[in-house]
């Protein structure tokens, strides 16, 4: 009834504000979740990022009440996944597993990306990290990092190291480790990183710096001499960190965690983050980190994991450097 009090053009702009919040995700942020979430991942179904993605969708949407579907769209190093969400209409409906690859080392590592690390992305939160692990053969000769350091010094190039390809985090890590323990072992790089785990086992390279090493050591096929953590793994506490084991410096921190398309609503965003902090506290959820060989992430806000990944990126480009990979 006091609308008649409201000059006309006054009625009219009020009336297309009120039409356009409610289309706006923010405004309707009490209803999102109203559908389904995919949430991409930039690599093969079965491989260790798949692993935490599947982990957190299926425990994120216990606490939505909506599906989180994962979808793999793998391909030149997770380049075409974080594209496509990227280009993604930045609702809250397609959201992406990042990690140390699509925001850290791809930057240095292609000389071109489809896509901006932080510009493209809003952050929703971190997931965990996943420190590497020195593995050798269970016959190998070696007891321990000081035992391989020794041989690789009396014989320059005669051990060798295993990765994934060029520009892997295997890759980089191997690099990292000629540098500081200043050794000369070549890198031999297979495609994918089945066929490295497999000939490592057989005895036909001689080490590898991986992530995910807990059924490979428990099946009694190779051996860990040390983590490249900042504190010994729950699930190894037998095994030195690299510091403890006389190699200063040495840490890989490969991560996980979870980003928006630029311009999704930060109610959204922090509607996804309290799904995510909540799966993390789960007793179940960090128990199954850790048996993947991971330090789970302590519960935190969007703002901090940006931080986060802001920070890391020049580390991911030295250690890029180092080991002189580039690809087209």
């Amino acid at each position: 009834m006091f609308s008649n009090f409201i000059p006309r053009r006054r009625q009219v702009c009020l009336a297309l504000a009120g039409l356009a919040a409610l289309h706006d995700p923010a405004f309707a942020q009490g209803r999102f979740p109203e559908r389904p979430i995919t949430l991409v991942v930039g690599w093969t179904a079965g491989g260790s990022a798949d692993a935490v993605a599947r982990l957190v969708a299926n425990e994120m949407a216990g606490v939505l009440g909506q599906s989180v579907v994962v979808e793999n769209r793998a391909g030149a190093g997770s380049n075409i996944g974080s594209e496509l969400v990227a280009r993604a209409k930045p609702d809250g409906y397609t959201i992406m597993l990042a990690t140390s690859a699509s925001h850290g080392f791809n930057s240095a590592l292609f000389s071109k990306l489809p896509y901006k690390p932080v510009e493209d992305f809003a952050p929703i939160g971190m997931i965990n990290t996943s420190p590497g692990t020195l593995l050798v053969p269970v016959d190998s000769p070696f007891k321990s990092v000081r035992d391989l350091i020794e041989a690789a010094k009396a014989q320059p190039g005669k051990l060798n190291y295993a990765s994934a390809g060029i520009g892997s985090s295997q890759h980089l890590a191997g690099a990292m480790f000629k540098k500081l323990a200043d050794v000369d072992i070549p890198h031999i790089p297979f495609k994918g990183a089945a066929p490295a785990m497999t000939d490592l086992m057989a005895g036909r390279v001689d080490m590898i710096i991986t992530t995910g090493p807990l059924p490979f050591i428990r099946s009694g096929k190779l051996r860990p001499l040390a983590v490249a953590a900042r504190e010994r793994h729950p699930a190894l506490p037998d095994v030195p960190t690299f510091e403890q084991a006389g190699v200063k410096g040495f840490y890989t921190d490969n991560w996980y965690g979870l980003v928006a398309p630029a311009g999704t609503p930060r109610p959204v965003l922090d509607t996804l983050n309290a799904a995510l902090n909540k799966a993390l506290t789960k007793p179940e959820v960090q128990k199954q980190f850790i048996e993947q060989g991971a330090f789970p992430a302590k519960p935190g806000s969007p703002d901090a994991f940006w931080t986060f990944v802001k920070k890391q990126m020049p580390d991911a480009a030295e250690l890029v450097r180092v080991s002189g990979a580039k690809v087209e």
